[in-house]
């Protein structure tokens, strides 16, 4: 019994290597396709200015109307099941005009460093389903919540999907010399200079993405990264442009809209038991 058992850990822990390394080679693939400068038709909205007759409706094509939001969540009651959910909103008026979501349960393990092949496949079946649909609607830009960790979840969707995409973080992770007391000295001697955001530059010499206060009186900041096909200076102006609070507002509506369907799925399940 022992002999077996011990034969079935190390069958499962040679299967994870094997899947790793499989994972490791098409990230590499990936990496090489990842563009990390502008490359989009559209331009910033500005706001304040009105349209003028002059404007050509070609012109007003070029100008950054929907910014999507994408989450997986996870039901607490049963952790095989997942919701993927997608929003977009009007990038001048931060309404929600778009959304779908469905109910998956992933195939894919759960493997740390690697969680966008578990995910990005359910968020890009979203996003083919808006896109098949023809609908006017589909995001032009999109923020995702990921750690700042290099070649994550927005690098390896925007890639797949071939759409913009930035890293949006809560937190900092201490990687290549970057830590809590170094950013807290780079935010104070800004505070003075009229910027509200930091470049986060690694030991290495790496630019990892930039610290921000995305709004006024804001004390903790977002950590911003380039995702795919967007500049951190672009990224960093788009994200300015949609923070009603903390985070950018594709990123909350997302999560808030997250929160509703875990609950609506928690009575449900509550009701037939």
């Amino acid at each position: 019994m022992y002999g077996g058992e011990e034969e079935d850990t190390t069958s499962a822990s040679t299967s994870t290597s094997d899947t790793t390394q499989d994972w490791i080679t098409i990230q590499d693939s990936l990496k090489k396709r990842l563009i990390t400068e502008d490359d989009f038709a559209w331009k910033l909205p500005q706001h304040g200015i009105k349209s003028s007759s002059s404007v050509t409706f070609a012109e007003q094509e070029e100008v950054l109307k929907y910014v999507g939001g994408v989450d997986v969540s996870y039901s607490k009651e049963e952790p095989s099941v997942a919701f993927a959910i997608l929003v977009v909103l009007d990038v001048e008026s931060l309404q929600v005009v778009y959304h779908d979501f469905s109910l998956v349960t992933p195939t894919v393990p759960y493997i740390p460093g690697f969680l966008a092949f578990r995910e990005a496949p359910i968020l890009l079946q979203l996003l083919e389903k808006m896109k098949d649909s023809s609908s006017s609607f589909y995001p032009q830009v999109s923020p995702l919540l990921v750690p700042l960790l290099g070649f994550g979840l927005a690098c390896h969707l925007g890639v797949l999907a071939d759409l913009p995409t930035i890293g949006i973080g809560k937190n900092l992770h201490h990687v290549d010399g970057l830590t809590h007391t170094g950013l807290r000295q780079l935010i104070e001697s800004k505070e003075n200079s009229g910027e509200d955001f930091v470049t986060l530059i690694g030991r290495s010499g790496f630019i990892w993405g930039a610290a921000m206060r995305s709004t006024e009186g804001s004390v903790k900041p977002i950590f911003i990264s380039i995702g795919h096909r967007v500049s951190l200076g672009t990224a960093i102006k788009v994200v300015k442009l949609t923070c009603k609070y903390r985070v950018p507002e594709p990123i909350r509506q997302v999560r808030l809209l997250a929160s509703e369907i875990l609950k609506l799925n928690s009575i449900f399940n509550g009701l037939s038991r």
